[in-house]
């Protein structure tokens, strides 16, 4: 650890492939990364991965993972290679699951809106600008003090 964002993403494409019932798409998994980061500074005080989280129109944005899955723009995201479990070791496996149990189930509206309503998008958004980081002592701070909705 820390893993890169593209790691997790697959992770949670995989994982959403295996719930019949799941519609994961590019937006809601940005925000799934998002809250993943931030679970990931409130339970073990460090980054889940090193990519960089931006602030863009809808909400918390990976650049890489984004332009990755873009092609599917409003669709759910289908896997197009067989996952290896084995690549994420279980006991961060367990937060990622926590994540999932905990946003998983909401829309990607919702996710995105509850993310507006959150410090660390709210200081760094600036309409019209790109390419805004935030910065990951600004998701640290934000989780760590919000411990229980992590």
């Amino acid at each position: 650890m820390p893993y890169k964002a593209m790691d997790i993403a697959r992770w949670f494409v995989a994982w959403a492939a295996a719930d019949d019932e799941s519609h994961l798409t590019n937006l809601k998994l940005q925000k799934l990364l998002y809250y993943a980061q931030g679970a990931n500074y409130a339970l073990r005080g460090e980054p889940l991965f090193d990519d960089e989280i931006q602030a863009w129109a809808h909400g918390p944005v990976v650049p890489e993972v984004y332009h990755c899955y873009k092609e599917f723009r409003g669709g759910a995201i289908e896997p197009t290679e067989t996952y290896s479990w084995d690549e994420i070791p279980a006991t961060d496996a367990r937060t990622l699951i926590l994540v999932w149990n905990t946003y998983g189930a909401k829309s990607a509206w919702k996710l995105r809106d509850m993310t507006h309503q959150e410090s660390p998008w709210l200081d760094h958004y600036r309409d019209g600008v790109q390419n805004v980081v935030i910065p990951k002592e600004s998701i640290a701070v934000f989780f760590k003090s919000n411990l229980s909705e992590a």
